[in-house]
């Protein structure tokens, strides 16, 4: 591709960008939560006890997180929209070259550019953009540190850090168990619990509260049968009309988390292992906001890597299509969809699912053939 029509497709993606962004208010609701979040450990206030914003909406990450936050108290509101919304086209940026480098492409400036501008659009991107949300630096860590060449010093320690904002890429540290990478393993538990220890020392209260409470009131992120939620508990809770499904989806996500860790093990190539993991944790994880789901990015780039369009196509079209926000979705109406409404509501699970049912059959070892009934006459002559 050419490098004047990459970025002529750059430009006009990042303008349509800021214009939707300007009509629409950029209300970047989860920036503020941060904001108040730092303010909160700056001036030595409760982390926990402040809603924002008119959704009323609490701190729900880690005190490391928060501790990490207080710059962006000092900004103000608009600038820091500003710069984080620059921030995380930078960080696409990033996420593209890495999610290349998975799918062992080395992608030239002008394709990393139109690439860029294409995945503004995937609806995981384009929310993580609207909410102010911090998705794409956690995979980009992560990312980073599982793509680093073999035997590369502290791998693992960013792996660590993104586990210590955001608990979900701590499954990889099981992966990597697994998978027999000790050492990496380690340096990713030791790095974890350095920003444990942190936010321990810098907020003794905060820290005692979240992990003994706070951890586990789900309730506190959101309600989980809303099709904002696209974990299999979502899925489950919508296909029931039960806003609380209780074992009828802690014994499937169980399942599902077992078989996918199992076939992330045993994947035979490690690009593949890594994909199988992350979607995982999304999958049985109890709430999976759409926002998310930025890991479609390697996942597209693994396809088109291995040679699979019409996989990679079928995928793109899912993160783009926005079916979720197609079905009624006002107040409890999540809740009482049809059942030809279901799959458009949640689509990332169902995807996930045919992902590990795909890698499952993947490992059937083939049909021997038969032998033939027939034995050649010309066999038999003596």
């Amino acid at each position: 591709m050419r490098k004047r029509t990459a970025l002529l497709l750059l430009a006009l993606s990042l303008a349509s960008l800021g214009t939707l962004c300007a009509l629409r208010g950029a209300p970047m609701a989860d920036l503020l939560v941060y904001r108040a979040e730092g303010a909160a450990v700056a001036h030595g206030t409760d982390l926990y006890g402040f809603t924002v914003t008119e959704w009323r909406l609490p701190a729900t990450y880690p005190p490391f997180a928060a501790i990490l936050f207080v710059p962006a108290a000092w900004l103000p509101v608009p600038v820091l929209k500003t710069a984080f919304l620059a921030g995380n086209v930078l960080l696409l940026a990033a996420l593209v070259v890495l999610s290349a480098r998975l799918a062992r492409r080395t992608p030239a400036p002008p394709l990393v550019c139109a690439a860029t501008a294409l995945a503004l659009w995937l609806e995981p991107v384009f929310q993580t953009l609207l909410f102010g949300q911090v998705n794409l630096a956690v995979a980009c860590l992560t990312l980073w540190d599982l793509t680093r060449p073999p035997g590369a010093r502290w791998t693992g320690a960013a792996l660590g850090i993104a586990a210590g904002i955001k608990l979900t890429p701590a499954v990889f540290l099981a992966w990597l168990l697994l998978r027999g990478r000790i050492r990496e393993a380690a340096t990713a538990l030791a790095a974890f619990t350095g920003t444990v220890a942190l936010g321990a020392v810098l907020l003794p209260s905060a820290t005692v509260s979240f992990w003994s409470r706070r951890l586990w009131e789900t309730g506190r992120v959101g309600k989980a049968w809303i099709v904002d939620n696209q974990s299999l508990q979502g899925l489950i809770a919508r296909l029931l009309g039960d806003p609380a499904p209780g074992l009828a989806w802690v014994l499937p996500a169980l399942a599902a988390g077992a078989a996918g860790l199992w076939l992330a093990a045993r994947a035979r190539q490690e690009r593949h292992g890594i994909l199988l993991t992350a979607c995982t944790a999304l999958l049985v994880c109890p709430i999976s906001w759409s926002h998310h789901w930025v890991w479609c990015v390697p996942l597209l780039a693994v396809l088109l890597g291995d040679g699979r369009r019409w996989a990679a196509a079928a995928t793109a079209a899912v993160f783009t299509a926005r079916t979720l926000w197609l079905v009624p979705h006002a107040g409890e109406r999540d809740l009482h969809l049809p059942w030809w409404q279901q799959p458009a509501a949640s689509p990332y699970p169902l995807l996930v699912l045919a992902l590990l049912a795909g890698a499952a059959l993947a490992r059937r070892p083939p049909r021997q053939a038969a032998p033939s009934a027939r034995i050649s006459s010309a066999s038999t002559i003596r």
